[in-house]
């Protein structure tokens, strides 16, 4: 056995033992050292990189890797062998999906503004924004030699008489503590509960007065975002994100099901996104807000289909297997403390809905807070993410799809890219004559870059190919000061150069990164196009367009119709909705009647799949060009030299 040293930039070492022959990339996911691995760890997205410092590796150059840099112990974890003793440096950028968590600033009141418009317009269309929660104080006698009642019964009564209702349930959490409780608040005590006519249904009870709240998330293939609010108003109280733990065992559902389906992977895919992800989530949502995690007396969860049977422990193995079903659609009567978050005891857990194998809650959820199905006129909802997923129609019918974007958007399979974390280049322009870039970084004012993201890589693509450096196969045709050939001949625009990013590597998008992206882009304008037409429909007939993803602050709609990738409608028609599915998270965990109507919207949503219908696959090779083969469809989509 070998001894195998982790070493960090910013947290202390671990230290663990391995076999000869061991895969380093495999020790770091056995040891839970956060290592990026969009590609599961076969080699080709060569994001895993760590620096040898000390011992022997088996670990054969790769084309991720250059000379100079091999000579310096770069190595891909995924292609080392353990050799010897060894130590190697993990960099920030490998670990950053989950090192990277950040509480958002509402000090500006911009995304508390967001939700109290949303709550406005879900009210506007006719949904009641309430529930059923409740608070009391309930006062009571003290017992004495002549008054004998047991404190649950006291509490009981009292509750009864105060409250006006006829039964009263006590969860045995409640039970545990009422003794010490009523005695340190000498029989005067506030109590939580969940009022349904005549019967409350006893959350908490404390010696004081303190915030009743509730949590929504959104459990994306990358990025896992939350929201803690008052379960009264609906108040934002504090908001935070990172990344999803699972990215270490692959950047797409299908890995993640395949790293399931392994001994012991089911607890491994559970334990990445409950304990690696939510848990540290949910401390800096009540550290913010200052509040305990026992105030939490809701949570309700919108992700995908296979991240809602990762997060529940269920088998997603048939998600992939055709027929493609899966073992839920809908799932009732859970409890967060079912999947080991501790928030109170007695806390619902809510899941939205499912519609498909590849059509999950997260859609359902934001299908409602675009509010679609409230609209006379017809509308196309697009998610863009791991997977892209369609939703079209209005009040009178909806249709959904998904289709497999890959990692692009979100900056995999992208030599360059990263998510839209700080050090992301997040926008891009180049100036027709110079071949110069100019560019926007997510984060501090001044930094250097670090990567591409995705809304910067629809923005560089689109700039490249409207100044005649790349053609419409993404094979680049004009020479410059910022285009380089490798000794293969592969074309590639530098948009940073070693000194000019924080990493001291040239930050730069290949012709290889570009076909990965083309195709990632085929395949959401191929779905649109398929969805539209098997109702005899064309993009002539949408009126508005939601754009929701988490893959920049804002996508560029006039550079993302320039390549192709959304229908050429009027760019006002266009609207990105941010985080859609957090949002339609928010409403469900406040609101009984959202929670209903999203419910209501999945039953009636009509899914369609893709992978076997006639066609589909004609309409994405045509897809995959810049901006399309027909071009007539892009009639604004030029080319200046």
């Amino acid at each position: 056995m070998y001894q195998v040293t982790f070493t960090f930039e910013n947290q202390d070492p671990v230290v663990v033992t391995a076999a000869p022959d061991a895969s380093l990339l495999e020790v770091a996911r056995n040891a839970n050292v956060a290592i990026d691995a969009p590609c599961s760890g076969n080699g080709s997205c060569g994001k895993c990189r760590v620096k040898l410092i000390a011992g022997e590796l088996d670990s054969p150059r790769t084309g991720h890797i250059s000379e100079e840099e091999y000579a310096d112990g770069w190595r891909l974890s995924c292609g080392s062998k353990i050799l010897s003793d060894v130590t190697v440096l993990v960099p920030d950028i490998a670990s950053a999906y989950q090192s990277r968590m950040k509480t958002a600033d509402l000090s500006s009141g911009e995304e508390i503004a967001t939700f109290e418009r949303l709550q406005q317009a879900i009210q506007d269309a006719g949904v009641a924004f309430r529930n059923d929660f409740v608070t009391q104080t309930v006062t009571m006698d003290a017992p004495t030699l002549d008054d004998t009642m047991p404190d649950n019964e006291r509490l009981t009564w009292a509750i009864q008489a105060q409250m006006g209702v006829e039964t009263v349930e006590l969860p045995y959490f409640v039970m545990k503590k009422l003794a010490a409780v009523l005695r340190a608040a000498d029989f005067s005590v506030q109590v939580v509960g969940e009022r349904k006519g005549d019967h409350l249904k006893v959350y908490d009870v404390t010696a004081e007065d303190a915030p009743v709240c509730a949590m929504a998330v959104d459990i994306g293939t990358t990025t896992v975002a939350a929201v803690l609010v008052d379960l009264f108003t609906g108040k934002l109280l504090a908001k935070a994100s990172s990344g999803n733990g699972q990215i270490r065992y692959g950047a797409d559902v299908i890995n993640r099901i395949v790293e399931q389906g392994k001994a012991g992977g089911v607890k491994r895919l559970q334990d990445a996104v409950v304990k690696e992800t939510l848990r540290p989530i949910l401390a800096g949502l009540c550290a913010s807000a200052k509040i305990k995690a026992s105030r939490i007396f809701r949570v309700c969860v919108a992700s995908n289909t296979t991240m809602n049977h990762l997060l529940l422990g269920v088998d997603a193995a048939p998600v992939r297997m055709e027929p493609y079903i899966p073992s839920f659609f809908h799932v009732h009567g859970l409890k967060a403390a079912d999947i080991g978050l501790a928030v109170n005891p007695s806390a619902d857990l809510r899941i939205a809905p499912n519609i498909g194998s590849y059509v999950g809650g997260d859609i359902t959820a934001g299908t409602f807070a675009t509010l679609l199905w409230n609209k006379e006129e017809f509308s196309l909802f697009v998610d863009l993410g791991t997977n892209g997923e369609i939703v079209f129609g209005n009040q009178d019918f909806m249709m959904s799809c998904a289709c497999s974007a890959g990692p692009a958007f979100e900056g995999g399979d992208i030599s360059c890219g990263m998510r839209a974390t700080d050090g992301a280049i997040e926008a891009v322009t180049i100036d027709v004559d110079t071949m110069e870039p100019a560019y926007k970084i997510v984060g501090d004012e001044g930094q250097q870059p670090v990567g591409l993201c995705g809304s910067g890589i629809i923005d560089l693509i689109s700039e490249l190919f409207r100044c005649g450096i790349i053609n419409a196969k993404g094979l680049f045709v004009r020479e410059g000061s910022r285009v380089a050939h490798d000794h293969h001949g592969t074309g590639r625009y530098i948009l940073a150069t070693p000194a000019e990013s924080a990493t001291g590597r040239e930050i730069a998008l290949t012709e290889v990164d570009i076909d990965s992206f083309v195709r990632a882009k085929g395949a959401i304008y191929s779905a649109i196009d398929t969805l539209l037409s098997s109702l005899d429909m064309d993009a002539s007939v949408l009126e508005h367009v939601y754009v929701a993803g988490g893959i920049g602050s804002g996508i560029n709609m006039k550079n993302a119709i320039n390549i192709g990738m959304f229908p050429a409608v009027e760019l006002e028609k266009y609207e990105y909705v941010g985080n859609s599915s957090l949002a339609g998270a928010y409403a469900m965990v406040l609101s009984d009647d959202a929670n209903e109507k999203v419910e209501d919207i999945a039953r009636n949503m009509t899914y369609v799949e893709l992978s076997t219908h006639v066609g589909y696959m004609d309409n994405f090779v045509a897809a995959c060009f810049l901006p399309h083969t027909d071009a007539a469809r892009f009639p604004d989509s030029v080319q200046e030299r």
